[in-house]
């Protein structure tokens, strides 16, 4: 019984919930992915998926095995990568994750920089406005905006972004401009839930208490807080590179600097390994010359 090729069809059918997905990702037939689950459930003496007619999720003995597989697989990877050797080709699948916004603008071009580099590899990419957990959800790089709170994982410091409030000049001919914090509760606010603390905003004023904001408008995106901000609804406060590019063309107007909090870092994480894999030592370097290089992240 090949122990490791059980585990990488188990891995599979897990993450695309399903076993004819499954064997397509593995380009096997369906019956051969269906024998190896069993073999292994037999083998473990656990059932580790609950299949119905509609789907195929992991049992709770199943998740825990699936972090387990997924660890494994990973260091037999890195350990024959290492094996191969330092300046080994980079080649396989890699998974990277973002927030919306900043994977579209910045992580995006990188992405399709890395492909043209090296052909023998491939990307799937999440783009989302939440912390997502790497080893749970099968990633392999995350691009993490603010201070981190997990140890386990590897991070590389790339740059750093300010939350900036701002309107455009056509709702401030319309409306008195502000100066300081008290004066935004006079105005249309438009608050995204995407952005912690979207009703407490804390700058750095003497009393150090967050400003309770009124929003006349809240979306659950930053693309939708700013297409309003755009269209002269009122004021916003988005993160500066989502931004920068309005405000250098005067589409935006921003406001009350002065006040205006302490950068957030700006970190590529990745999950801990006794060896970082061809494929994602690679990939690392190369986003974090071109975020470094970037001016609206430093």
């Amino acid at each position: 019984m090949d122990r490791f090729h059980l585990m990488n069809v188990f891995v599979a059918v897990a993450e695309e919930q399903g076993f004819a997905a499954a064997a397509r990702r593995l380009r096997m037939s369906p019956p051969s992915v269906t024998r190896a689950i069993t073999a292994l459930e037999e083998h473990l003496n656990v059932k580790l998926l609950n299949r119905t007619t509609r789907y195929v999720r992991t049992s709770d003995s199943g998740q825990r095995y699936l972090e387990d597989a997924r660890r494994i697989l990973a260091e037999v990877e890195s350990a024959d990568e290492a094996a191969a050797g330092i300046n080994a080709e980079p080649q396989g699948h890699l998974a990277v994750t973002a927030p919306a916004l900043f994977g579209r603008q910045f992580i995006t071009p990188g992405i399709v920089d890395y492909l043209q580099r090296y052909p023998n590899t491939e990307v799937s990419a999440v783009f989302i406005d939440r912390v997502v957990n790497l080893l749970e959800e099968g990633l392999d790089v995350g691009i993490r905006i603010g201070e981190l709170s997990d140890s386990s994982m590897r991070a590389l410091r790339v740059g750093s972004v300010r939350r900036i409030i701002c309107a455009s000049p056509e709702y401030l001919q319309q409306h008195k401009i502000p100066h300081k914090p008290d004066d935004l509760l006079e105005h249309s606010i438009i608050a995204s839930s995407a952005i912690v603390g979207s009703i407490d905003w804390h700058l750095n004023t003497t009393d150090g208490k967050p400003l309770r904001i009124k929003p006349r408008l809240t979306v659950n995106t930053n693309d939708a807080a700013l297409e309003a901000a755009l269209g002269g609804f009122g004021i916003t406060r988005l993160l500066s590179y989502q931004v920068s590019q309005q405000i250098a063309s005067g589409k935006l107007v921003r406001l009350i600097e002065t006040y205006e909090p302490a950068a957030w870092p700006v970190h590529i994480v990745h999950r801990e390994g006794r060896y970082a894999s061809a494929k994602i030592r690679t990939f690392v370097d190369l986003m974090a010359e071109r975020l470094r290089a970037d001016s609206s992240l430093n």
